[in-house]
């Protein structure tokens, strides 16, 4: 027996939210129990940003890994999503410095170790906000394993990977032409830059041979990188420049002699065929360089300045310099056009500054002997990428792999542990601080300033998280991990770089599957952005609709291989579908007061619409399976709202009521109905609550069900006895001549509280027999006085046909409305319609209206007339009934 407490007319998803998340910390459901007797699994979390605070794209990814992880957790596997946050080396010094500028002060006045102190204590302050974000999206990750990418586990394995690389000639310092963004004062690994179309120039500018009025022209897209020059270089194919090849050319500006020279890699057809070779500033010609032993002259700064190698133009910024030089080189008359010109321009990732090409001495890893094993794997299918197209950017990338830039020159981030004698010049790399030189015993050791790409600990995470380098009983259990789920725009920083390294310290690879979500866009497929005015921010969402309505939208939107397109409008009408569900559990609940839990099921009376609400129910089962085991969020949450709303609520519980009610029906009538919404309601909660887990532990705690809560409960299973497509086709008809009879009634305006007579023309012995057998479900849900099945007979006067499964239906309408004033007043209506219809079409048809006028006032008035097209054929569907 139920309490008489049942649920709130309204439901209200902050308190519900609060209180059973609370509940869920309280009894420790998130956290994983290593269980040698289950099957484990196993997602770690993509890290954000400990700056970050959440955005839409985490919303997305995040709902989707906990759908899996509640019910991978209800399936009885030992589940565990390991959360934790990156610390975002540029990202979070960037931060710390722009509250140290407002208190005018640098990081050079603290110096390195107070200022990091100050980004820890920022850390311990600020650094909480997006976990707590995530708990308020219902995330049930294992909050006692969460890890940082800075915390000392994660710093120990960091350590141990770069001396172990170092040791195996995998890690080297050298110099080489390297990504440097002058704002952010480091290098950046070539996946660090994004490149934008620029409209620039192409300057063509004439290199005077030594002693001579004549000159080879050469274009250039950054005249001011000339003060760097020590070759021009020409293909040794050319025909135009063989008998030059090895002359003096005269570096305009500076005077300085240049020699000619011939290498394969200039492409005859760019510009005139003639290439400035600038082995300091461009990775081209840095490689031409080695080739023929050029000097490597930096002609800039750290912050893009011209430095002491550009002669007169020392100390100015580089495009002021750019313009200076093309001003003295029109003078001297050695500028021969210039050619508009578009090309791909590098930005930082993190600024979005203009980077330069900058020659330095940096620490790098070699990646091709680590991609091999990698390609190997998603080859071999150990590791499976979800939609399968991503694959390809994958092999993509890692079959024209470079070594990996990893020093970055910032203060916040995993010290490089490598340290220099000061006295001998020996270089220390290791694990731990070393006391003294190994070689001259001498204890000046200075450690490497530089810090390693944040990339470089994520890189670790799937295995540093689970203990690693220790022999964890975590990382043996739950390594390598199931899913991994993350963006295509991450795939070369991290997934690659985590498949590199897993395979190669862990002897595996680190997930078995990669689900590559979509990208967030809003209602009319525009990326969100600031500038645009179009983000939506999911905290105010949930505010406004719910977290449950936010999960299921995310959920429902997000179809494989797709981008998501997001409006409030959507969010809306998933919050009329929690609603939905609230109150038909409402009902249900009301009507279960008397219900005994402990009946005796062999004893119940099953009608039709019960065997149908089951075997749909278990059609659902596994539908809604076979989806997620796909990661098909959207099938699955078109499944179940589907299933819920109509099958559920308009059909069965609807076809439910009269048993619920009648005084006449055997006990048992009630009883089994009462047995059906019962078990229907609970196992149809339990298939929602990965997606929805707030509302269906509200409800299902009424329930009268065995168990603390819905997300220990056992995932439901289907019972193939209960499949009876028989049924289903026998309801099926049933409920297509309702609809008919209805969808007649609505389009001539005829109220719901009138009732009609309606006659049925079946030559089929079955179908007549069906109809006759379940004739109260017709008359009850079409609200009838009378239905009667009959064979051979023909359309009554004044009625109107419906046809459904080659069946006549007719609905007798004597009593219901007057045939004349209906037709005339369909008429006036069809009249008006095509008045309307007709002018829009003069509009349309006008060259000059659609050459002037807006796009979007062209586009409204097509929308216009759609809606009229659709009116027209509705009134001409009406008028087609009556005749």
């Amino acid at each position: 027996m139920l309490s008489e407490e049942i649920l709130s007319k309204v439901y209200d998803p902050k308190e519900t939210e609060n209180k059973w998340y609370a509940f869920w910390l309280k009894k420790d459901y998130f956290h994983a129990v290593i269980d040698k007797n289950k099957d484990p699994f196993c997602i770690v979390i993509p890290p954000p940003n400990v700056t970050g605070s959440l955005h839409m794209g985490h919303a997305l990814n995040n709902v989707l890994q906990d759908i899996v992880i509640r019910q991978k957790r209800m399936e009885g596997k030992s589940t565990l999503w390991l959360p934790g946050t990156d610390h975002a080396g540029i990202a979070t010094q960037n931060v710390v410095e722009h509250q140290l500028a407002a208190e005018g002060v640098t990081r050079q006045d603290l110096g390195r170790e107070k200022f990091i102190e100050r980004v820890w204590k920022w850390k311990e302050q600020y650094g909480s906000t997006i976990i707590n974000q995530l708990k308020r999206l219902g995330c049930s990750c294992d909050w006692k394993r969460e890890r940082f990418t800075m915390d000392e586990g994660c710093s120990k394995a960091v350590r141990e990977v770069f001396v172990k690389l170092y040791e195996e000639g995998l890690i080297y310092r050298g110099s080489y032409i390297i990504n440097w963004c002058p704002r952010c004062h480091t290098a950046l690994s070539d996946i660090e830059v994004e490149h934008q179309e620029t409209e620039g120039s192409l300057w063509y500018i004439k290199y005077l041979f030594k002693d001579s009025d004549d000159y080879l022209t050469v274009a250039t897209t950054r005249p001011e990188t000339l003060l760097g020059d020590t070759a021009v270089a020409v293909s040794p194919n050319d025909e135009r420049y063989k008998h030059l090849i090895g002359k003096t050319l005269i570096l305009p500006v500076l005077k300085k002699e240049t020699p000619l020279i011939a290498d394969d890699f200039v492409d005859m057809k760019f510009g005139t065929g003639v290439v400035k070779v600038t082995p300091a500033h461009d990775p081209n010609d840095f490689e031409i360089g080695l080739r023929h032993n050029l000097p490597q002259v930096n002609i800039f700064t750290p912050d893009a300045k011209i430095n002491e190698n550009g002669g007169r133009y020392n100390g100015l910024d580089r495009y002021e310099c750019r313009r200076l030089i093309i001003k003295d080189l029109e003078k001297e008359g050695l500028i021969e056009k210039i050619d508009k010109h578009i090309h791909s321009v590098g930005h930082c990732y993190r600024c979005n500054t203009i980077v330069e090409p900058y020659l330095s001495l940096q620490w790098f890893v070699k990646m091709k002997p680590l991609a091999e094993k990698a390609i190997k794997a998603v080859e071999d299918k150990k590791t499976v990428f979800v939609p399968s197209r991503w694959e390809k950017l994958y092999f993509d990338w890692m079959n024209n792999i470079r070594d990996w830039c990893i020093s970055r020159q910032i203060w916040w981030g995993h010290r490089i542990p490598v340290w220099y004698c000061d006295d001998c010049s020996e270089v220390i790399v290791s694990t731990k601080n070393p006391e003294n030189c190994g070689k001259c015993e001498s204890k000046n050791l200075t450690q490497e300033t530089d810090v390693l790409d944040t990339w470089f600990s994520s890189a670790l995470w799937p295995f540093s998280t689970l203990g690693w380098p220790d022999e964890t009983e975590d990382l043996k259990y739950f390594y390598p991990t199931s899913l991994l789920s993350t963006g295509f725009d991450i795939i070369f920083f991290w997934v690659a770089r985590m498949m590199m390294m897993g395979l190669h310290f862990c002897g595996d690879v680190p997930f078995e599957k990669v689900y590559i979500h979509a990208l967030i866009r809003d209602a009319e497929g525009k990326k969100m952005s600031k500038s645009r005015g179009n983000v939506m921010d999911p905290l105010d969402l949930i505010d406004e609709y719910g977290t449950d309505a936010l999960r299921f939208t995310l959920a429902s939107l997000a179809v494989p291989g797709r981008d998501v397109y997001l409006s409030e409008e959507r969010i809306e009408g998933y919050r009329n579908f929690i609603n939905k569900i609230w109150n038909a559990s409402r009902f249900v609940l009301m009507n279960l007061n008397d219900f005994d839990k402990d009946i005796d099921i062999d004893r119940l009376e099953y009608t039709l619409a019960d065997k149908w609400i089951l075997s749909r129910l278990n059609q659902t089962i596994v539908k809604v399976e076979e989806c997620l085991d796909k990661f098909n969020f959207s099938e699955a949450a078109y499944l179940l709202y589907s299933f819920m709303w109509s099958e559920f609520c308009d059909w069965y519980i609807e076809l439910s009521k009269s048993r619920l009610y009648s005084k006449d029906d055997s006990p048992f009538e009630k009883q089994t109905a009462q047995y059906i919404l019962n078990t229907v309601l609970d196992t149809t909660l339990r298939l929602l609550h990965p997606l929805i887990p707030f509302v269906t532990e509200e409800i299902w705690q009424k329930l009268p069900t065995k168990g603390e809560s819905i997300m220990m409960a056992e995932w439901p299973k289907k019972n193939n006895l209960l499949i009876d497509l028989d049924v289903e086709n026998k309801m099926s008809l049933i409920q297509d001549v309702i609809s008919g009879i209805r969808k007649a009634r609505s389009e001539l305006n005829i109220p719901p509280s009138q009732k009609a007579k309606v006659v049925v023309n079946a030559l089929k012995d079955e179908t007549r027999q069906i109809l006759k057998n379940y004739s109260d479900y017709v008359i009850n849900l079409a609200n009838l006085s009378d239905f009667k099945v009959e064979k051979k007979i023909e359309r009554p006067e004044k009625s109107i046909v419906v046809v459904e499964h080659g069946i006549e239906i007719f609905i007798l309408l004597a009593d219901l409305i007057d045939f004349n004033k209906e037709a005339q007043r369909i008429e006036n209506e069809i009249a008006k319609v095509k008045d309307k219809l007709a002018k829009i079409e003069t509009k349309l048809s006008d060259g000059q209206f659609i050459e002037k006028a807006p796009s979007y006032i062209v586009e409204k008035k097509k929308q216009e007339r759609e809606i009229l097209e659709d009116k027209l054929k509705k009134f001409e569907d009406q008028m087609r009934l009556i005749k």
